[in-house]
């Protein structure tokens, strides 16, 4: 049944894939209406987000910068199923890759790089990225088979098997290579020895559970728990770290431009490129703040409430109730 399951939803996303941009467009302005006005999918949720996030903006802006966000992500939607059967030419035709002749540099050097993004534009569209590269001139891997670098991506397994072999099938279409996080480090040392050259985007703003809250920060005026293991990866690899900064011109265009944030993340202090990657980030809301992901309930955790039930002890997130059950013990 798991087999069936997937090769219908393949067969339908696929096929859909196949409309024109104008059809998929016109798709997600009938998507918008059942969605924003009558679904009214995830409104309160938003609407808090943005409000708590940008005190500033009048009741006006907000409303505007809402139904914008829910115009964005029904075009996100279409987009990614796009993906599936779009030709490499036509898509180069609507991304742009800037900045990555700083990579190249990396790759000349025989290093490895990190990419460091959030959910911001469409991120999907980032599996791409490997169409902006030639294979290595020089270096380790020069005139071989693996001379191109190995353009990968992270991801957290989906509970649904048909819908994760789906949007594997989606993020490889274009050459990257998709690694469940669990696996990463283990993947990139493989590649390392295999003296093959990489460059993995790791979206590292996702809402940590409360046992994996290691440090807090401020970002969009909050006090926010965020995820410290991509920084941990790419200073154990000593990879030279990016930041992916993504705008939308228009409708059906991205440009990516690569930040540097650390040439040697193995020499940056604890937490530096973590710190530096949400500066980042919300410098990018800021200027478009319609295309970042508001539907999540990113701060529903407080730092209150993680200080009432939770004491850190060499780095770890401990219950208070496991400290006293052991105290209690002779």
């Amino acid at each position: 049944m798991k087999k069936v399951t997937y090769y219908i939803l393949y067969g339908v996303v696929y096929a859909l894939s196949l409309l024109p941009f104008r059809v998929l467009y016109g798709l997600a302005d009938f998507f918008f209406v059942l969605v924003y006005y009558i679904i009214r999918y995830r409104r309160k949720v938003v609407r808090s987000n943005l409000t708590s996030s940008f005190p500033e903006m009048g009741e006006k802006d907000i409303l505007m910068t809402e139904r914008r966000f829910y115009r964005w992500l029904c075009d996100y939607a279409v987009e990614t199923i796009k993906l599936l059967s779009i030709s490499d030419k036509k898509l180069l035709k609507h991304i742009e890759f800037r900045g990555v002749e700083q990579i190249e540099r990396v790759f000349d050097e025989g290093r490895n790089c990190a990419a460091i993004l959030g959910h911001y534009c469409n991120w999907e569209w980032l599996s791409a990225t490997g169409l902006a590269f030639n294979p290595l001139p020089t270096g380790p891997t020069a005139g071989s088979p693996n001379a191109r670098p190995v353009m990968g991506l992270i991801y957290h397994p989906l509970y649904s098997d048909a819908f994760d072999r789906l949007f594997i099938d989606i993020r490889s279409a274009h050459g990257g290579l998709c690694v469940a996080k669990q696996d990463i480090l283990r993947q990139l040392v493989t590649l390392r020895r295999e003296q093959r050259h990489y460059l993995f985007g790791y979206i590292s703003d996702q809402a940590p559970r409360w046992h994996n809250i290691h440090f807090w920060l401020p970002f969009l005026n909050h006090d926010t728990p965020v995820f410290t293991g991509g920084e941990r990866i790419m200073k154990k690899m000593d990879d030279a770290v990016f930041y992916v900064d993504m705008e939308r011109p228009c409708r059906g265009r991205y440009t990516c431009t690569f930040r540097l944030v650390s040439a040697h993340a193995a020499q940056e202090p604890e937490n530096h490129i973590t710190v530096r990657f949400f500066q980042l980030l919300e410098d990018t809301i800021r200027r478009q703040p319609a295309f970042y992901l508001w539907t999540h309930n990113r701060w529903k955790r407080t730092h209150e409430e993680f200080d009432r039930q939770y004491v850190m002890v060499n780095g770890k997130a401990i219950p208070r109730e496991v400290l006293s059950e052991k105290a209690d013990k002779p």
